[in-house]
């Protein structure tokens, strides 16, 4: 898990439960994406709750979410706005 700390103080990250973020201080959790299926059977990935594209299509869920996770991790975790 991939921890930003800001010179502000302000914690990014993308959500796992491999650490207690509470620890941190107050915590607001946001969605970063919607992955869903399509009328194909196939997976996208739907970046724009962050303003980012629609990923896929892929031919499994563990395949978008794992495009999910590399793009919030090269775009959207160390973006100077939240």
């Amino acid at each position: 898990m991939q921890v930003v700390i800001t010179p502000d103080g302000l914690v990014r990250c993308v959500y796992d439960e491999a650490i207690d973020l509470s620890q941190l201080g107050a915590v607001d959790i946001r969605r970063g994406s919607h992955v869903e299926p399509n009328a194909m059977g196939q997976w996208t990935a739907d970046m724009s709750p962050v303003d980012g594209p629609v990923l896929g299509p892929f031919s499994t869920r563990r395949l978008a979410l794992e495009a999910e996770i590399a793009w919030l991790g090269e775009y959207w975790l160390t973006a100077s706005s939240p």
